[in-house]
């Protein structure tokens, strides 16, 4: 059930205890003003079609919540700790007046992620960046506007229709290249230990213990528990775990015993739950889907330690994350990452995910997309797009020639023998130089927002907290927009001496 709220108040009559009033210039109020959120309401109510139930929280609320919690870096319990304390936040999620008691719960922030997923993410993001480009339409329009006024005010209706629509204008299909695109992808590492074959075997075979335990006391404690092994299988790990540089063959023979303990805890459990009429009953949801993981694993490393392999198709490295994979890299820090592999784009400072996705893929794949929904944007190709050499295959090349699109980086082939040219080598720099706002957006994101490790356990909610990262950080570029465009307008000075 949604019923929606009241139109928002001003900053002036937001409820203070002790009189008082909020201060406009405050950074929570000025992120507010720029932020549609009526356009989002709409959206977001078709949500909860249904007339009965609890009243959901409206869109401010939720958004505004997560945009805090992205922004501060907070948890659950802090996010939910820091609102009820400050009175800039509450009305920042939408609230008409200060309150003592939390608004909500930090179960509510999961609920939350999980409506927010990552396409709807990207709709908000959207729309984030045509509201600046219309602002600047409008802007533009209004100073062509005064020019006009100041030029010649008296000018005949047929001189300015002229002056407006050009006979010679261009279709879209015959609209030059414009503007330029910046690609490049990167990892987002969860929160999780780094896997080895070995802790994850000893870690299904504690599990799997855990599970006898349970169907053990459903079953009856007259019956006798099935014998496992416990602490020998524990001392068998340890002997290994604590070496600091085991030997091949120690290693493969402590992944053989670790193997054959969970296959016979395995062969325990279903039994037991041939035994016990409701067996499935007696477990939680969680070890029910803990134990589906559990066989998937002892298979996977099984059939790596008969082949003597350390590669095998949607490879598990967790058990309570199991849509995480490897990412192999390269870097000199990490040359594996475990988290979702980002593929974003950055056009006039704003980011746009292209693709995420928590398997591994070739980023090139994603130019030619990436492209394509540049020109539905804008109407046009971009006239040079910015790319890692990995972009660099003969497939984009012979994409960006036949668009004529100049895509950065050396040429394919053998470098020729003649030195380049002066103006060559200037672009290549000045490339180079542009490229790196992508990498400065990954530093940021890392850094600040916490994209350098994702808190969230479930694949959704991961998904949202990787998107309102990325939409944080478009919101304080516009900020920045904002307050650069105040400063020009305060400084310029007309010809007839009155501030822009």
């Amino acid at each position: 059930m949604y019923r929606k709220p009241s139109p928002q108040l001003t900053i002036d009559d937001f409820i203070l205890p002790f009189s008082g009033k909020l201060d406009p210039e405050n950074r929570w109020v000025q992120l507010a003003n720029i932020i549609p959120w009526d356009e989002y309401e709409k959206e977001y109510a078709h949500m909860f079609p249904s007339d009965r139930g609890n009243v959901a929280k409206p869109v401010r609320m939720a958004l505004g919540t997560l945009i805090i919690q992205a922004r501060c870096g907070y948890t659950d319990r802090e996010t939910v700790q820091q609102i009820t304390e400050n009175p800039y936040l509450q009305w920042f999620i939408g609230l008409k007046e200060f309150q003592l008691t939390r608004p909500l719960t930090p179960v509510a922030l999961v609920k939350f992620r999980k409506r927010f997923k990552k396409d709807r993410m990207a709709k908000i993001n959207e729309r984030i960046a045509l509201a600046e480009r219309a602002a600047k339409t409008s802007r533009k329009g209004s100073r062509e506007e005064r020019d006009d006024d100041q030029q010649g005010p008296n000018l005949p209706d047929a001189d300015k229709e002229e002056k407006k629509t050009p006979a010679d204008s261009d279709s879209e299909e015959s609209k030059p290249n414009q503007g330029t695109l910046i690609l490049d992808a990167t990892c987002t590492p969860a929160d999780i230990k780094y896997p080895t074959d070995l802790g994850l075997l000893n870690e299904s075979r504690e599990k799997l213990d855990e599970i006898i335990d349970t169907l053990h006391k459903a079953k009856g404690k007259a019956t006798k528990r099935p014998r496992t092994y416990r602490e020998k299988a524990r001392k068998a790990y340890l002997s290994v775990s604590k070496q600091r540089s085991p030997r091949k063959k120690q290693l493969r023979k402590g992944i053989k015993q670790q193997l054959q303990y969970c296959k016979r805890n395995l062969r325990h459990v279903d039994q037991m739950l041939k035994e016990i009429p409701s067996g499935f009953e007696a477990l939680s949801n969680r070890q029910v889907k803990l134990l589906e993981t559990i066989r998937t694993v002892i298979e996977q490393q099984e059939t790596m330690y008969k082949t003597k392999q350390h590669q095998i198709p949607d490879r598990i490295v967790n058990l309570y994350q199991d849509h995480v994979r490897p990412i192999v890299r390269g870097k000199a820090s990490a040359k594996v990452e475990f988290g979702a592999k980002v593929a974003i784009s950055i056009e006039k400072g704003f980011c746009r995910i292209e693709k995420l996705s928590w398997d591994a893929f070739n980023e090139a794949e994603t130019l030619i997309d990436s492209v394509e929904r540049y020109r539905a944007r804008n109407g046009c190709y971009p006239e040079a797009v910015l790319a890692d050499k990995i972009y660099r295959n003969r497939k984009n090349l012979a994409y960006c020639k036949n668009h004529n699109i100049r895509l950065s980086g050396p040429k394919l082939g053998r470098p020729s023998g003649d030195a380049l040219k002066k103006v060559e080598k200037a672009i290549e720099r000045m490339d180079a130089k542009m490229r790196n706002a992508v990498e400065g957006k990954f530093g940021e994101g890392k850094r600040k927002y916490g994209l350098d490790r994702v808190y969230a356990k479930l694949k959704e909610t991961a998904e949202c907290m990787i998107s309102m990262q990325f939409f944080v950080m478009n919101l304080e570029h516009k900020l920045r927009v904002l307050f650069v465009q105040i400063l020009k307008r305060y400084f310029q000075i007309t010809d007839i001496g009155v501030f822009a």
